[in-house]
């Protein structure tokens, strides 16, 4: 019997391609799993109506952790259009499967690496080794929104809205409303799981990433949070910096952050910032990770253009499984494939396109397989 349950999530596009990728390194480090398909992704909303399925749910109820691909997504119109015809008209609406996982599953960590590896000509800076903790499961992403405005919440907004707010001379089909919710449980768990990081591995400073000074209600009860959780850290040096000030100084001076952690949206935001200046999304990997079940996935789309032509960089899927392993335990396998990715890139022999190479997505992925061997 095997060691682990692993979810096999391979989704759309290029998802299966670099899923693949993972597998073939986790299976040269000895890793020894049993990987259960699960189907998830575009295909399922077309023909069920569901690119989440309530069984692909009931088997992550059931694994140790789930290796997850990636998904399209499209605006709600196209996605309508594509729904089988029997499915259409019913008032079907897509969401995002892994955003409702996150919910679902309380995958309230979204902790994104973005290290620079040697090597990498598609380098920013040298010496980069940054860590994102993102909020997983509240503020925009939290799928309250409503477009019409419901008449009386329309009456509440004008109420409470400052006496220039321009929606209020507007009917309340003429404008859109999308909730940003934060709560204090959320902001404590992310903030403490990044300090807690930051202690375990000897990282020497936490910054929070808000916008406090204009959205006071949400950021500022962030920020309160996070302030009240790093006294309890006085070994970690703290600071806090608005989300557009934030990207301006990581591109400036990027070797003076180590841990960030953020809400929701500027954690997305900021991790992209921050993979592209290790790579690009070629090198970004993630993992949703809650108190039971982890998800680990590259942070790429589908990339449907791409779709079979296996050319696209496997790094990020290889770095994801790598995440999933230090998460169950297996540290020294771990570290293995970590060597395995370094000494590739550092060699430089073996680059795919986006390298400026000409090696395949199994080329890359059987080069540090070796590697980590």
């Amino acid at each position: 019997m095997a060691n682990h349950r692993i979810a096999y999530l391979p989704g759309d596009g290029i998802g299966p391609e670099v899923l693949a990728a993972a597998r073939l390194v986790l299976d040269s480090v000895g890793f020894d799993a049993e990987y259960v398909p699960g189907d998830i992704g575009w295909r399922f909303w077309c023909e069920e109506g569901d690119p989440f399925p309530q069984r692909t749910i009931d088997l992550l109820h059931e694994v140790d952790a789930a290796l997850f691909g990636a998904i399209t997504s499209k605006p709600a119109k196209e996605a309508e259009a594509e729904l089988a015809p029997a499915l259409r008209g019913k008032g079907l609406a897509y969401r995002s499967p892994i955003v409702r996982m996150r919910q679902l599953f309380d995958l309230y960590v979204c902790l994104r690496p973005c290290k620079a590896y040697p090597g990498n000509p598609l380098n920013y800076r040298e010496e980069i080794d940054l860590v994102v903790f993102r909020e997983n499961t509240e503020d925009l992403y939290a799928g309250v929104e409503l477009r019409p405005v419901p008449p009386e919440l329309s009456d509440l907004l004008g109420k409470v809205a400052k006496p220039f707010a321009p929606f209020r001379e507007l009917a309340p089909d003429q404008y859109a409303v999308s909730c940003k919710i934060n709560t204090r449980q959320g902001s404590e768990r992310i903030v403490r799981a990044a300090f807690e990081f930051a202690r375990r591995n000897g990282r020497k400073k936490v910054t929070a990433v808000h916008k406090a000074n204009v959205v006071r209600a949400t950021d500022g009860l962030f920020l309160e949070v996070a302030r009240e959780v790093a006294a309890e850290y006085p070994e970690i040096a703290f600071e806090h910096a608005n989300i557009d000030a934030m990207c301006m100084w990581l591109l400036k001076n990027p070797l003076q952050y180590d841990v960030l952690v953020a809400p929701n949206l500027y954690g997305d935001i900021i991790s992209d910032l921050c993979a592209q200046m290790v790579g690009g999304l070629g090198f970004g990997c993630s993992g949703n990770i809650g108190d039971e079940l982890g998800v680990f996935e590259p942070t790429h789309g589908s990339a449907p253009k791409y779709a079979g032509q296996r050319k696209v960089n496997p790094i990020a899927s290889i770095l994801a499984a790598k995440m999933m392993l230090e998460w169950l335990g297996e540290g020294e396998r771990a570290a293995r494939i970590e060597r395995g990715v370094a000494r590739v890139i550092a060699e430089g022999r073996v680059r795919t396109y986006d390298m400026g190479g000409t090696a395949t997505t199994d080329e890359m992925a059987e080069a540090v397989a070796r590697a980590a061997h």
